[in-house]
């Protein structure tokens, strides 16, 4: 099998500059604050991860296919439909968290809100600090 590499891998890009870019006030003023929480949470240095996606520590994996390579632990990029979270660990540990949570959206590993206020602040720290523990634990 041909080895595929990931279009999406970490960079030296500025994380400050990137997010400054953010062209809508909200958004701007949310992703700062996402910023700050992760930061607290994962006690890592930010890092773009492509040109959109701001990133924090990393694991390497290897899939059932054969399909291996390195990603974040936890992550966000502020999109034109939504913030999107980025929490690996998937949701459905979290299921009591999620009830208190507040207004989003869900896929396999991402979170998608409109901006923090549609959401419990608290509930959201808790959902990031409990990813990232599954995430640790998984990839020792």
């Amino acid at each position: 099998m041909a080895k595929t590499e990931l279009k999406t891998k970490v960079n030296t890009a500025s994380v400050e500059g990137f997010l400054n870019s953010v062209e809508d006030e909200q958004k701007r003023a949310d992703c700062f604050e996402i910023l700050k929480m992760m930061k607290q949470v994962t006690k890592e240095t930010p890092r773009m991860w492509g040109a959109s996606i701001v990133g924090f520590g990393s694991y390497h994996y290897k899939g059932a296919s054969g399909r291996e390579g390195d990603w974040m632990l936890t992550g966000f990029s502020p999109r034109k439909q939504n913030m999107t979270l980025y929490l690996m660990g998937g949701f459905d540990l979290h299921k009591d968290l999620l009830k208190k949570l507040g207004k989003y959206k869900t896929s396999v590993g991402c979170l998608y809100i409109k901006k923090l206020d549609d959401v419990d602040k608290t509930v959201l720290k808790k959902l990031v600090t409990e990813s990232v523990k599954t995430m640790k634990k998984l990839n020792k």
